[in-house]
Order: C-alpha cells, then structure tokens, then sequence
C-alpha cells in the first residue's frame, strides 16, 4: 500500500527555500557531469522532508532535468556501445529494486555500495590517480547497470555503479558526461511510475515540484558552462572527489540507520 508523500504541516518559506537548492544542485552535477551524482543533493532535502519523501519528490523532477540536458548532451556525446552493454542491466535492475523496494535492508545496501565504492577510488588513488584505460566489457557492463538500476530505484544512488564502469574506459570528458546523461534519463523516465506508486504526492508536493522546476534550467545550464571550461585530467578528478563524497553520504546513511 502506497504513503502518502509529506503529511507534515503546510509549505514554509524554509522548505521551499531548501527545496529549491537541492534541487539547483541536483541540476548543476548534471549539468556539469551527465548525472549520477543526485544523492549529492539529497542531505539538503532531507532538513526538510524524510528520505522517502525527498525521493518522492525528486522522481518526477529528474524527468524534466534530464529532457533539459538534452539540449546540451546531444547524440554525438553517446557511446552507443556502451549503452547497449548498460541499458538491459539497469532496466532489470529497476525491475528488481521496485519489486523488493518494501524488502530491502536499505542501510546494508548503503554501506555496500560505500565500501565498493571506496574501494574503487582507493585502487585509483593507488595507481597514481592516473587514468587508466581498460577494455570494455559486456559481463561488467550488464553488472554496473543491473547494479546502478537497482540502487537508483532504492535510494536515487545509481552513479558510483556506472561511473565504476565508465571511467576506466578513458573516454573523453563529454561522451563521458552525455553516455552518463542518457543512461540517467532512461533509468528515471523508467522509475518514475514505479516511485509514485509507491509514494503518493499530495497537493501540497504537487506545488513543491512546480515551484522547483524553475530551479532546473539554471542549474543545468550553470553545470555544462563549468563542464565546458574544465580540462580532462579535472573532470575526471571532480569525478572521483564526487565518488568519495556519495560513498561517505552512504556510508553515514547506513551506519546511522543502525544506531537510530
């Protein structure tokens, strides 16, 4: 049975206030990197509203974000094979995290996903953070995806998964960023129903959405501009700082569930 999204007191000032950064912020790493990295955006929600309820809220949002990269990641920043290695994994993965949603220990799957995703930075850090580029690989593939389908539908933590798999590949900063961009948006076009039957908005969500949807093109726009002005060697090091950041966020979400 579906729950209602926010059954707190009306609209504040506040909540609109830090509603509408989470968003911007949200909009800006896609903007800048191609998405992936939404969960960054969440702890500002989450002052606010429950977890639940921010996933919620952000589900129909990450619609009308990637439809706006789209203007900037266009078909000629696709790595079409690697989408087609990715897509089928993430699409049951979705599938998966959907139908085991109420199931899930969500705080064990957080600390896993942070130990692997520390882990993956570390051997980077190990190397000398130097970029180095493996072959691809269709059984990775379909794991990353399968992987980030099913952490993308529990917690919005799809990202370190993907990234896990693309950035050894070496590929250039934009297809980089746009291969990430259009993963993301057939993974949130595919969970979007599936998150608002799980968890009802009410009108009073409803009204949030639309006033944070004009956070959406700045935030997009003001991503790609710094995107355009980093070199390589810092995309992919802002890429691995982010990767660090989300890995502790799910980490603490984790461990402090536990403690709660």
């Amino acid at each position: 049975m579906a729950t209602p999204l926010m059954t707190g007191p009306a609209l504040t000032l506040t909540t609109i206030v830090i509603a509408f950064a989470g968003v911007f912020l949200i909009s800006f790493m896609k903007g800048a990197f191609g998405g992936g990295f939404s969960i960054v955006g969440i702890p500002l929600l989450s002052i606010v509203m429950d977890p639940v309820s921010a996933g919620g809220l952000l589900a129909p949002l990450f619609i009308a974000m990637d439809l706006f990269a789209l203007r900037y990641w266009k078909p000629s920043t696709w790595s079409r094979p690697d989408l087609v290695r990715l897509v089928p994994g993430l699409l049951a993965g979705i599938g998966l995290g959907y139908g085991l949603f109420r199931l899930l220990d969500h705080r064990a799957i957080a600390i896993v996903m942070a130990v692997t995703t520390l882990m993956f930075v570390g051997l980077w850090l190990i190397s000398g953070a130097k970029a180095v580029v493996r072959p691809r690989s269709t059984p990775k593939a379909i794991t990353a995806g399968f992987a980030s389908g099913v952490t993308t539908m529990v917690a919005h933590s799809g990202g370190p998964p993907l990234a896990m798999y693309l950035l050894p590949l070496g590929l250039s900063k934009e297809v980089y960023a746009g291969t990430t961009s259009l993963f993301f948006t057939v993974g949130n076009a595919t969970k979007a129903v599936p998150w608002l039957l799980l968890v009802r908005p009410t009108g009073t969500v409803w009204t949030l959405m639309g006033i944070c949807l004009f956070a959406i093109p700045a935030g997009v726009f003001s991503g790609w501009r710094l995107h355009a002005r980093l070199d390589q060697r810092h995309v992919y090091r802002a890429c691995y700082g982010l990767l660090v950041i989300t890995a502790f966020k799910l980490l603490w979400d984790g461990i402090s569930g536990y403690l709660a």
